[in-house]
């Protein structure tokens, strides 16, 4: 299926059938929640019955303090359901928080050479001097003592050219 823009009528289109669909909902589960309060209504609340002594009405404040007494046990069950509900979804919170991570403010990269770094963190008193080559030392190699051969060896001319271009190069 290609995927195409919406134009603003198709949108507005769209969104208002949406919204009626909504709007059709809601009305439903308001008729749907007055049905279950009428119904829980007639079940635990019959209509009053005003005929008969006082015997009967001492009976009837009876009944009603016994339902009285099992509704507060069950708000306090339901209550006490709540609030434990709620420390959870805090805790979940506290959670997501802690693997999302606090968003850090972005850096701005900056190229610094060493030395301007270190003058950087130690302040500009302290500067360290980063040239280490001055700090090396001249290694010179070991020559094998060979029999002395013809005063031709090529090999032996080549490695002293070449210690004397590495020290004029370091120097």
């Amino acid at each position: 299926m290609s995927e195409k823009k919406l134009t603003s009528s198709r949108r507005h289109h769209l969104k208002s059938l949406i919204l009626s669909i909504a709007q059709n909902w809601l009305q439903q589960e308001e008729k749907d929640n007055k049905a279950a309060k009428e119904a829980y209504m007639a079940e635990h609340c019959p209509a009053p019955d005003m005929s008969g002594d006082q015997a009967a009405l001492m009976e009837t404040c009876k009944k009603l303090h016994a339902l009285i007494d099992t509704v507060d046990e069950e708000r306090y069950d339901i209550h006490a359901k709540v609030q434990k509900a709620d420390k959870e979804i805090e805790d979940l919170k506290i959670k997501v928080v802690d693997l999302r991570g606090v968003k850090k403010p972005a850096l701005k990269k900056v190229r610094m050479s060493a030395d301007s770094m270190l003058k950087a963190l130690l302040g500009s008193k302290h500067t360290v001097n980063m040239d280490l080559r001055a700090n090396l030392k001249q290694v010179k190699k070991e020559t094998k003592e060979e029999p002395v051969e013809a005063a031709g060896d090529w090999r032996k001319n080549i490695e002293d050219k070449a210690d004397r271009k590495k020290m004029f190069e370091s120097a």
